[in-house]
């Protein structure tokens, strides 16, 4: 007998009237057949365990493609009601002269005016910035006998400019706006209150918003009898400070004599977050 007959399983040759097996006593494709049958159940269990896996993460849901997900969105509002430390203003200067030179001299001999009277209260040369300066003809209609409906005819150059202003010392306020009227100010426009380190107001705005959030959506889960497990998205919707302030005063003290200094009250700035929060339930 063959030697290797001795390493024949009987069960895999059982039944099997190959010439092979009636020779040599033992059957490849039994073998085979018998090792094709191991690896189909060995990949049935993974497809198995696989189906198990995915049923246990989605919940039982069957959507594989989809997570289906309960959320809730709560939304939250802080405020901050914080006392002006600083004011902004525009002081703005036009002169009209036949030629470009004149205006421009005339419009420098008001604007040098006027920045002495702020750095005489103290503004300093970091807080002026010039934000418009223009050169351009002036026309005007005019009549004439062989133009009945009047002709255009240029009558010289305006020369405008106009500084925005820091007052970090709202105490003199009141005495800069007089001051600069007199000094021959054209134009002085949009004085707002606001705070110099206005971010960190906005971000203890929305520290408030992001608590005022959270509690609401305890309390909800509460109510509905489920759980919060983990915050899915956030939105903000912007903090808004809201500023109290002369909206426009124009040519104040211009015409000579002394100016009283107006009342400029501060009052108090509102800073508003608003956010909303979404929360994965279950």
């Amino acid at each position: 007998m063959d030697t290797n007959n001795q390493n024949v399983n009987p069960n895999e040759v059982k039944g099997c009237n190959c010439p092979m097996c009636q020779k040599c006593g033992w059957c490849p494709s039994a073998c085979l057949k018998i090792r094709g049958h191991k690896i189909a159940a060995i990949i049935i269990v993974i497809i198995v365990l696989v189906f198990i896996g995915k049923m246990f993460f989605y919940g039982g849901h069957g959507d594989w493609n989809n997570k289906i997900v309960n959320t809730i969105t709560v939304s939250g509002t802080g405020e901050v009601i914080v006392k002006p430390d600083m004011a902004t203003v525009s002081f703005g200067v036009v002169k009209l002269s036949a030629d470009v030179t004149t205006a421009q001299t005339e419009s420098a001999t008001k604007m040098e005016a006027i920045l002495q009277v702020l750095k005489d209260n103290g503004v300093e040369d970091k807080d002026i910035k010039t934000t418009n300066y223009n050169i351009y003809p002036k026309y005007e209609y005019q009549n004439y006998v062989s133009y009945p409906y009047g002709k255009q005819v240029m009558v010289g150059y305006e020369v405008s400019q106009t500084v925005s202003v820091k007052i970090r010392d709202l105490s003199t306020a009141g005495a800069i706006l007089a001051g600069v009227g007199k000094a021959g100010a054209t134009d002085i426009s949009g004085l707002n209150f606001t705070v110099d380190d206005e971010d960190s107001i906005k971000d203890q705005a929305r520290d408030l918003a992001i608590k005022d959030a959270k509690a609401q959506a305890k309390v909800l889960a509460k109510s509905l009898g489920v759980r919060l497990i983990r915050i899915t998205s956030y939105t903000e919707g912007g903090v808004y400070p809201v500023y109290y302030g002369l909206e426009k005063a124009t040519a104040m003290g211009i015409g000579g004599g002394e100016t009283d200094a107006p009342p400029v009250p501060t009052g108090e700035n509102t800073i508003t977050s608003n956010i909303s929060i979404t929360y994965e339930i279950r």
